[in-house]
């Protein structure tokens, strides 16, 4: 399926009827978004699932119709488009739910907790027909073309890899505020909930997607570094290598340990310059031989009002399934590599007056990682372990 022949079902008589799966944790951003094309007149908010129904206290406002059945929601409300926050394992089920309804999706990242999930949501979607978008919301952004039409014209020569780095701050209750989180599996179910799977994502999406590497078949070989200060199941500090069919790596390190937050960038290394992306603040900072240092700001394109684009009149999808491929490749090789390693009790200690734990050194170590494109390992850190390959077995079917 091509975005461009998805068939429009959106009528012509107002905003699209929209549902959204899961309101309460960052399904209030979700909640916000809505209201904001509501104002607009683009949308209309007609239905929420929630497990729990929202208060209107909680809502803030008069509620539109609630229940637990998701399907059913959609089908009492005539919802034309979905979007999804819900737990990672539920993703797949809900989105061939919508789908199997003529209902279009938004689906929040990553799309699902293992490549064959993934297969099933993205094949389903495919066969019924109906638009998907992935949320993604840094491919959004406007700087994203800007960038590859600078590498294109080879204003820091020829591209040698891509380095990304996320240095954020989290305390131990957010690896409790949910059943799932912090989880590689619950219930014998797969979940992956991982830095690099899910917080710091978009860091991966965004150095796959400036090496214009987005597809599954696009991605030839996987290193993975997974270890974890805290005490959970899954990774908070860890790196990842990709080789690509392009030749250069995408390299990404990144913790939820950091000494301070910082903003999480993608580096983009040529023989002659190089390119500095903050995806969150859409910031741009080109550096190349014989020029000054030259910085952008731009501006972003909403993933929910472009599928409503999409649906009106054919504008392209920006984060359709297929081009998150490669991203679930590393979903997959995460999911498949040894359970991540508990760093020795002297490699992290507690902040005093704050619940959390901290790496020391880690921040520079992540800035190190996408300047040099280099593994923990291989930059000396003393706790890490030698780096995790993709399996040979692993398929991109």
């Amino acid at each position: 399926m091509t975005a461009s022949r998805t068939p429009s079902r959106t009528g012509s008589d107002g905003p699209l009827p929209v549902v959204l799966a899961g309101a309460r944790g960052h399904g209030r951003w979700h909640v916000a978004n809505i209201r904001r094309l509501q104002d607009e007149g683009l949308v209309r908010l007609v239905g929420i699932c929630e497990l729990t129904p929202l208060s209107e206290e909680e809502f803030g406002g008069e509620l539109p119709e609630q229940s637990a059945d998701f399907g059913g929601l959609l089908e009492s409300t005539g919802a034309r488009a979905a979007v999804i926050c819900t737990p990672i394992p539920t993703h797949t089920g809900l989105a061939l739910a919508a789908a199997e309804r003529g209902v279009h999706l938004l689906l929040e990242k990553p799309p699902a907790p293992s490549y064959a999930e993934f297969r099933r949501m993205a094949d389903g979607v495919a066969a019924a027909g109906v638009a998907c978008q992935i949320g993604f919301q840094s491919l959004g952004s406007h700087a994203v073309p800007a960038i590859r039409e600078l590498i294109a014209e080879g204003a820091i020569g020829r591209t040698v890899g891509i380095g990304g780095a996320g240095a954020w701050v989290r305390d131990e209750d957010y690896f409790r505020r949910a059943p799932w989180a912090g989880r590689r599996r619950l219930n014998g179910t797969d979940v992956i909930d991982g830095v690099l799977t899910n917080p710091l994502a978009h860091a991966v999406a965004t150095g796959l997607a400036l090496g214009d590497s987005t597809r599954a078949e696009d991605v030839t070989g996987i290193e993975t570094e997974l270890l974890r200060a805290n005490d959970i199941e899954s990774d908070d500090t860890s790196c990842v290598r990709v080789t690509t069919a392009r030749g250069g790596p995408v390299t990404v390190a990144a913790t939820l340990c950091a000494e301070r937050a910082d903003e999480p960038y993608v580096l983009v290394h040529g023989t002659s310059g190089r390119i500095t992306f903050w995806y969150k603040q859409d910031r741009v900072l080109l550096q190349r031989a014989d020029h000054g240092p030259e910085e952008f700001e731009f501006g972003r394109t909403d993933l929910l009002e472009n599928l409503v684009a999409h649906l009106t009149d054919g504008t392209p999808l920006l984060v359709t399934p297929e081009e998150t491929g490669a991203f679930m490749k590393v979903v997959e090789a995460i999911r498949q590599a040894p359970d991540p390693a508990p760093l020795p009790a002297g490699a992290w200690h507690r902040v005093p007056g704050e619940n959390r734990r901290v790496v020391p050194g880690i921040d520079g170590l992540v800035a190190a990682a996408a300047d040099t494109l280099s593994l923990y390992s291989e930059l000396g850190a003393p706790w890490a372990r030698p780096a995790e390959h993709l399996p040979k077995e692993v398929s991109t079917r």
